[in-house]
């Protein structure tokens, strides 16, 4: 168990991810992963359904949750762990994020219909099946159609961020965001942060009642992995970390078992919460 690794990012088809829960627990079989979380946008669906039995595939899965949103005019993710799926209010504010997600698809491909280019809404909700619809989801359709050469074309020149059918997402502050992740029982993390967050918006997050921050993702240099790291120690927070693993792109397939947190990190969220 000392060498024992954990992947508390990862995401299934009930949002933008290619695996179903099983595929995605015999994967993380297979890479030697003994924990993940499970952390779609929006939804945890993937959750509510039962799981195959812990003896089939031996992972632990620490129920998760992956929610946008905004804090001085910019996006920022956030994950919940350990958060109760049964809650009614988590529910009920999960319900009304993915109306708003297919409200935000509704107005991009309106803007792409006046740009002549013939999407529907209908061909992107065939790439989404029952998941949280949103952005990658329309990427595949404008592959799909034939209207983009490649996801990323469908990004860097229809959807993404400054580009003619970009949509904001609905916003949600900060503050009830985590307020929602610690009402379901949870502990709330700031995702990915990258180098886009100053330590004048950390503080303000922590201040909010944000419990840690995902240290270690694929996007993270050494030299960020240190910095981050050296704030969840200047301020008693705590360090999670995973491959944000998706499917479908050798990328994913590459980080997922590698780029992971040893048990003993889960450990730490645990002793939290039974101090709470």
């Amino acid at each position: 168990m000392l060498d024992a690794k954990a992947d508390l990012h990862t995401h299934t088809i009930h949002s933008d991810g290619a695996l179903s829960p099983r595929d995605l627990l015999a994967k993380a079989k297979s890479v030697g992963l003994h924990t993940i979380s499970i952390t779609d946008h929006d939804t945890v669906n993937a959750l509510l359904d039962p799981l195959p039995d812990a003896d089939e595939f031996g992972v632990e899965v620490i129920p998760g949750v992956e929610l946008s949103t905004s804090l001085n005019g910019s996006e920022i993710h956030i994950l919940g762990y350990f958060i109760d799926i049964k809650n009614s209010v988590l529910l009920e504010s999960l319900s009304v994020f993915r109306e708003e997600r297919l409200k935000r698809v509704e107005r991009i491909v309106s803007k792409l219909n006046r740009m002549n280019i013939p999407l529907t809404v209908e061909s992107v909700l065939a790439h989404a099946g029952t998941g949280a619809v949103g952005r990658p989801h329309v990427a595949n359709a404008l592959v799909n159609g034939g209207h983009a050469t490649s996801y990323q074309q469908a990004f860097n020149k229809y959807i993404g961020e400054g580009r003619p059918a970009y949509e904001k997402k609905a916003a949600v502050s900060a503050e009830d965001t985590i307020s929602l992740i610690d009402t379901a029982g949870g502990l709330s993390f700031l995702a990915h942060p990258g180098r886009s967050i100053d330590e004048p918006t950390l503080t303000y997050l922590i201040r909010a009642g944000l419990d840690g921050i995902e240290v270690i993702h694929p996007s993270h240099s050494p030299d960020l992995v240190k910095y981050y790291r050296g704030i969840v120690n200047q301020y008693y927070l705590l360090e999670s970390g995973g491959s944000d693993f998706h499917g479908g792109l050798k990328n994913d397939d590459q980080q997922f078992g590698q780029v992971s947190i040893p048990l003993s990190t889960v450990g730490a969220m645990r002793h939290r919460l039974s101090r709470s």
